[in-house]
């Protein structure tokens, strides 16, 4: 692709990122804890996605841990500025199956399992890595 095709790319899915952001804050809002925490997950995996695509990478998977590894290997400056999203990242990765499904976690739904706290993590640890994508893009 052109670096404009790239960065268009980019922008559809930093744009559906901060869209899943926006819902996990509602969802947290109305005490859906563990869909506020599947949101704030998939928000910065597609953050990720949308820098991997910024430099002409084929972003593949769903760590949000393992999209920010694979920076190193695009951009050293970039992966620099992500190190600091690392903690954010395990946290984050630990939400991707068992907030959506009943057998991901011992007997008990997710809905159970997740509380506001939990949210509120997953909501900063979200936050964190949009705002560091955004600034490595340099999103108005």
């Amino acid at each position: 692709m052109s670096k404009e095709d790239n960065l268009q790319e980019s922008l559809r899915w930093f744009d559906t990122a901060m869209s899943d952001y926006e819902a996990a804050k509602i969802m947290c809002e109305n005490k859906k804890y563990a869909h506020a925490c599947f949101l704030s997950q998939q928000s910065a995996e597609k953050a990720l996605k949308a820098l991997h695509y910024y430099y002409d990478s084929d972003p593949w998977g769903h760590s949000v841990l393992k999209l920010i590894d694979e920076m190193k290997y695009i951009d050293s400056e970039a992966y620099n500025i992500l190190t600091l999203c690392i903690d954010s990242a395990r946290l984050l990765d630990k939400l991707y199956i068992p907030t959506r499904y009943p057998n991901g976690l011992p007997d008990i739904t997710p809905d159970l399992a997740y509380s506001k706290k939990d949210a509120d993590q997953a909501l900063l640890s979200a936050d964190m890595i949009l705002k560091k994508v955004k600034e490595i893009i340099a999103i108005k």
